[in-house]
């Protein structure tokens, strides 16, 4: 405890001086040091836990006198209440182990022990590190070790370790299943990647599920986060549902990639919202219908050519120009222009002031970047309730930077005031 593990020869002083007060007697005083310091002559430095034991219990009483208002059986009318014996406690300090007796009270008063008390904030501040530790990405392993040695011959185990990292989850929860009724989002940036989680002896990926909402007056914030062994149509159709129940409202419009189970679960529960495949992700996917290595380049140029196109009929006779040029040498790469790319341009019905920013779900590779740093000490998780505990505090983190933060877009661009 931190009231008593910092305790060398000057903190003998100290102690001995704090058990003067004028409620206590001169002899009890004498014969305290007295004990202290004949105890000390006897054991050497291994006496200096007995030492420290026989002073606080002193301090102990001392203070319950004080608490009182009167020394033991004295008879006063400031008495607040009486002494009721001793409660003993085991205490794990740097001088080793060592049991106090506290001093109990009876009548209308309370009261504990403030060296005590000091130590309790000192508990509740290291579980905070441990926590603070996990969500930093530090392993269990390494958290265990890194706090023996700051604790000395505490001893913590990784199960003490995981079950302080396991008080974050009540505020994690509030956060995560906050009302969304207040505010609407018409912006919508979809995301997931994959995490090692262990389940029944085997490791597995699970997916993590990202929700980030642009506002009405342009700022962003994290709405949900989900974990799941899959990212089959039903996760993501429950995830849009959590989100809907929470009262997420005002959507117009959705960005993200071509996840798996993703567009039927849209379907499902965002009907008639214009869905835009992110651009980043399809010039990749492009690759691998291009048979050769020296077409790629000349290929890639047209399709941005496309993608960058002021209006919506330019990109569509773009595209159709592009298609009909490979239909014979590469149809393979023609059909696959004419059923995808379509998707990727969805976003030239927005303000040209929020293309740049809507075309791509970059926002959310640029999170899931900052998770990746934090996940990837763990590497593989105990569990997918550990993985969403750690990916919940670090994007509640975030969200409240950039909710405290500028304005993303402007959400009544000057494109936008002429055309109304």
């Amino acid at each position: 405890m931190e009231g008593v593990t910092g305790v060398g020869q000057i903190g003998l002083l100290v102690l001995a001086n704090k058990t003067k007060p004028e409620m206590t007697h001169p002899d009890q005083n004498n014969t305290l040091l007295n004990q202290i310091v004949n105890h000390i002559c006897e054991e050497g430095a291994d006496g200096l836990g007995e030492a420290v034991r026989l002073l606080l219990n002193h301090a102990m009483e001392v203070e319950r006198s004080k608490a009182l208002g009167a020394r033991p059986y004295e008879r006063t009318p400031e008495r607040q209440g009486y002494a009721n014996g001793f409660k003993p406690k085991t205490l794990q300090t740097r001088l080793g182990e060592m049991t106090v007796a506290i001093p109990q009270v009876r009548g209308d008063i309370e009261f504990y022990p403030s060296a005590l008390e000091r130590g309790c904030r000192s508990e509740r501040a290291l579980t905070l590190a441990i926590a603070q530790m996990y969500v930093q990405g530090v392993s269990t392993r390494k958290v265990t070790a890194i706090l023996e040695q700051l604790a000395g011959t505490l001893e913590i185990s990784s199960t003490q370790v995981s079950r302080a990292a396991a008080q974050l989850d009540a505020q994690l929860d509030t956060w995560r299943n906050r009302s969304l009724d207040l505010v609407a989002y018409p912006y919508l940036i979809i995301d997931a990647r994959y995490e090692k989680v262990r389940r029944d002896g085997v490791v597995l990926d699970c997916a993590v599920l990202v929700a980030i909402g642009i506002d009405q007056d342009g700022k962003r914030a994290i709405l949900g986060v989900s974990t799941a062994l899959s990212e089959a149509e039903v996760h993501w159709r429950n995830f849009f549902a959590s989100l809907q129940d929470r009262g997420l409202h005002g959507t117009t419009f959705i960005v993200s990639d071509n996840h798996k189970g993703l567009r039927a679960a849209l379907a499902a529960r965002f009907a008639g919202v214009p869905w835009q495949r992110c651009q980043f992700h399809l010039q990749q996917n492009l690759m691998h219908y291009v048979p050769k290595i020296a077409m790629r380049s000349a290929v890639a140029a047209e399709l941005r050519e496309v993608l960058h196109a002021s209006t919506r009929s330019q990109a569509d006779a773009l595209l159709n120009t592009m298609a009909a040029k490979y239909r014979k040498s590469t149809p393979e790469l023609a059909d696959w222009l004419e059923a995808n790319v379509p998707e990727s341009l969805t976003v030239l019905c927005l303000p040209p002031e929020h293309r740049a920013r809507m075309r791509t779900s970059n926002g959310a590779e640029r999170l899931n970047q900052e998770i990746k740093r934090r996940t990837r000490v763990a590497r593989v998780f105990p569990n997918p309730d550990s993985l969403l505990r750690l990916v919940t505090a670090v994007l509640a983190e975030i969200s409240d930077e950039w909710e405290s933060g500028k304005i993303h877009l402007n959400m009544n661009p000057p494109s936008h005031q002429q055309a109304a």
